[in-house]
């Protein structure tokens, strides 16, 4: 059993970083009632560490290839336990959110390096199994988040969410400093900071822009201006990538058919099967009234589904990565199909289905997407291919917060106007999204508070399901592009030598080998 330590020491830093993204989420009226600040404020604090972590993870990923991925993790691992006794004594909500944006920073230290450190201890039919069980702690800890969020905030209080992660990380840092070979580049090469802060600009002004459309709208000035900062860091990324030696990314290879799928696939993942979780969080909670368990546990279907069909793929695995990504991504769009038939009468119950639906396709993409990611490069450049997967997960999770969040206050504000009691539909719109639903209820005259409290729940359910239904066909188009363009060995297979002819970071020799 001793060769699984590693994997169990990688799996514990995943499953703290990834419960983290989503842990917050029930948590949030709570945080809001304690720091005495609003609830909108307060959904910085979910977007802020998944920011950080999108925006960090392709540069930390390739720099492990070149200062040593066992450092890399390690040391994202203590940032990430440091910065979560901060969260859990935070006095106010700015403390509370500058301390998330550094936790995000420690998650993308082990993030980045998890798909690498997995591809270096494990080979053939138990490199298989290592991804297949790592596929189903993702998985668990992603839908897990909200479920552990509702019990610690019910039954103790919400800052045990961060104090939990002091024990796990120890124990994850013991075995870790014991079990883990240290694995690097042998070239010293040039590291590409102008590409790293280019990729970390661009897409953390990006998601910024993404998130302040939602509170502020799209023409407001500081979205405009973080939307063309955005571009134009974008551009710059470009063509410093193209031009360095040893970029963070390379970008010939998404020439390649095969990874541009897997790229797409890992965008799509999160953004159709995770980002409207929080919505169905307020949703639960503000209009239906449940507590953070209750709504936690309806969450529970999708994490289950996804480990049973994970272990499985262990079990009796590998599977073409073509057809797992395609038949993952569909059944990720039916189950979101499955949730856009809520009412103003709906309760939890009809969630259900379409999460368990969901929860299949998760198991199925999850680890497929990430032993087709390390076959894609070579050994050496595992790091960045561990980095470019999941840095594409992230970004698919904030930004799918973000553009949900503006869809789902928009149809909401639609609705309003449309009925036509409400003096303010944008003011009452805002609040609503904001998990505000009583608030807007009680402000009506007595008499008309059960005509409201309808209201409320038919725009709800709308804006919902309007949600869902550009969830189900980003997934539906995804799988459609998965299946068309993916080409690689069952399970992701072994990584050759490069070729003769490449250079000392396979780039030109391996892309052209396996895809």
């Amino acid at each position: 059993m001793r060769k699984w330590w590693p994997l169990a020491a990688i799996c514990l830093g995943t499953f703290m970083l990834l419960v983290d993204v989503t842990i917050v989420t029930v948590a949030l009226p709570d945080m809001a009632a304690d720091l005495d600040t609003t609830l909108p404020d307060l959904e910085w604090v979910v977007d802020v560490y998944a920011l950080a972590l999108a925006s960090l993870l392709l540069g930390v990923g390739s720099s492990a290839d070149r200062i040593g991925r066992k450092k890399v993790y390690l040391f994202g691992l203590l940032v990430f336990t440091a910065a979560s006794l901060v969260c859990a004594v935070a006095p106010n909500a700015e403390v509370l959110i500058a301390a998330r944006a550094v936790q995000g920073l420690g998650a993308a230290g082990m993030f980045g390096t998890t798909i690498a450190l997995l591809g270096m201890h494990y080979s053939g039919r138990e490199r298989g199994v290592a991804f297949a069980l790592w596929g189903a702690t993702n998985a668990i800890a992603a839908a897990a988040g909200p479920v552990v969020g509702g019990l610690l905030t019910e039954y103790l209080d919400w800052r045990w969410i961060f104090f939990v992660n002091l024990p796990i990380a120890f124990i994850a840092v013991l075995i870790t400093l014991r079990v883990l070979r240290e694995a690097k580049s042998a070239d010293r090469q040039r590291a590409d900071v102008l590409g790293t802060l280019a990729f970390t600009v661009a897409s953390g002004a990006l998601t910024f822009a993404l998130i302040r459309a939602h509170s502020d709208g799209w023409g407001a000035t500081l979205t405009l201006v973080m939307f063309a900062v955005a571009v134009v860091a974008l551009a710059l990324f470009v063509v410093v990538e193209s031009r360095h030696e040893h970029p963070i990314l390379d970008l010939s290879l998404f020439r390649r058919p095969s990874f541009t799928g897997i790229m797409i696939s890992a965008l799509i993942l999160h953004t159709a099967a995770f980002a409207y979780l929080l919505f169905e969080s307020l949703w639960m909670q503000s209009v239906l009234g449940y507590g953070p368990v209750k709504a936690g546990l309806y969450i529970l279907p999708l994490c289950a589904a996804a480990f049973v069909v994970s272990a499985l793929a262990g079990r009796f695995g590998p599977w073409p990565a073509r057809t797992s990504l395609a038949a993952g991504l569909a059944l990720i769009a039916l189950g979101s199909g499955l949730q856009a038939m809520l009412d103003a009468q709906s309760s939890g119950n009809a969630l259900v289905a379409g999460l368990v639906v969901s929860g299949l396709g998760v198991g199925l993409v999850t680890p497929s997407l990430s032993a087709a990611a390390l076959a894609s490069v070579p050994l050496e450049r595992g790091g960045m291919a561990g980095g470019a997967v999941n840095t594409f997960r992230q970004l698919g999770f904030a930004f799918g917060i973000a553009v949900f969040g503006v869809i789902f206050q928009s149809r909401i504000e639609s609705v309003l106007e449309d009925d036509g009691r409400v003096a303010d539909p944008h003011g009452a719109a805002v609040a609503l999204s904001g998990g505000q639903a009583q608030s807007v209820i009680a402000g009506a005259p007595a008499g008309e508070r059960a005509g409201m409290e309808q209201l409320v729940r038919d725009a709800f359910a709308s804006g919902l399901n309007v949600v869902f239904g550009v969830a189900a066909v980003l997934g539906a188009v995804a799988a459609v592009l998965a299946f068309a363009m993916v080409r690689v060995p069952t399970g992701g297979g072994e990584q050759p030598e490069p070729r003769p002819g490449g250079d000392a970071a396979g780039h030109g020799s391996r892309a052209d080998a396996t895809l």
